[in-house]
């Protein structure tokens, strides 16, 4: 059974920081392309960034370009997202996703691509 388990959020001032973690079990780490969502209330679930099967290549949302960077370890069996300068508007609940695919290319921001996710992490920015 695939669970991905998130942690890392939490409540920031704007300009601060935080790194989200999602540890995943049950399935083959590196035979998944990963990525983060996000939902903030009222609003449907967004990508914000994705990752392929070896860290190859990424994807960023163009609202958190410059500022968010996702990372795996491949040993850890570990996703990560680096978020610096927060604002209030990255607001929302972040969520870990899989895709049944090593590479999923352009599409990466479909939520209907993901096959597994796990199930969130508040982050909140305060002005």
């Amino acid at each position: 059974q695939v669970q991905l388990v998130e942690s890392g959020g939490g409540l920031v001032q704007a300009g601060g920081s935080l790194r989200l973690s999602c540890s995943a079990t049950g399935l083959t780490f590196d035979d998944h392309a990963m990525a983060w969502f996000r939902q903030a209330p009222g609003k449907e679930r967004e990508g914000v960034a994705y990752v392929t099967w070896n860290g190859g290549i990424t994807r960023h949302a163009d609202s958190v370009k410059g500022r968010f960077t996702i990372s795996r370890d491949n040993v850890r069996n570990t996703l990560y997202l680096q978020m610096n300068n927060l604002k209030p508007e990255d607001t929302a609940v972040y969520y870990c996703a899989t895709y049944a695919e090593q590479y999923v290319g352009s599409l990466w921001d479909s939520p209907t691509l993901v096959n597994h996710w796990g199930q969130g992490t508040q982050v909140t920015v305060s002005s």
